[in-house]
């Protein structure tokens, strides 16, 4: 987050990076859509994504080295609760191509700097952990309207409130990248 930004209203600060966050994303996913640029796009958008975070401390951000052990170990049981509804649906888990992997690892981390990262930390400083949660979660389903069928958009929403809740609870953002990467490697 650049300078300027830190020294305005909280309330300024996040809505733009909400409204940053949501059309970086909305950009990346109809770019996405045209012919040889799913990669690009996704790689592209993941580092724009990554950029709402830049400037922000860490600890704001809930990244950090402390019991690393466990929130690794936390992202692995993230990754699992969110491959859960997918396969219970077709009964086995599908996996993403080889050639989208580093796209997808780009994009999930990406994602988690800009929607549990900045925006969570400005929505956490303007209206507590409740705005935060929620804030988040809403702005993460609606940055997922293009990309995603409308029956699915409540399991995105799931999804988003669950990183979240890990968010708060545990102040660390290092498992919801990892549980991110992980489902977006196996969805």
């Amino acid at each position: 987050m650049s300078l300027a930004l830190t020294r305005t209203h909280p309330a300024v600060r996040a809505l733009l990076v909400g409204a940053y966050v949501l059309c970086v994303d909305w950009v990346r996913v109809s770019i996405q859509s045209q012919p040889f640029m799913a990669i690009p796009a996704l790689v592209l958008g993941g580092a724009a994504l990554g950029l709402a975070a830049v400037g922000s401390p860490a600890g704001r951000l809930g990244l950090g080295t402390s019991r690393l052990g466990l929130r690794i170990l936390g992202g692995m049981a993230i990754g699992a609760v969110l491959l859960l509804p997918g396969a219970v649906r077709s009964g086995a888990v599908p996996m993403l191509p080889a050639g989208l992997a580093f796209a997808a690892v780009a994009v999930s981390i990406g994602e988690e700097l800009a929607f549990r990262g900045a925006l969570y930390a400005a929505l956490d400083e303007l209206g507590g952990a409740p705005l935060a949660i929620a804030g988040s979660t809403v702005v993460w389903t609606a940055a997922h309207v293009l990309s995603h069928p409308p029956v699915f958009l409540g399991a995105v929403a799931a999804a988003g409130l669950v990183l979240a809740l890990w968010r708060w609870a545990c102040r660390d953002l290092v498992a919801p990248i990892i549980g991110h990467v992980i489902a977006d490697l196996a969805l």
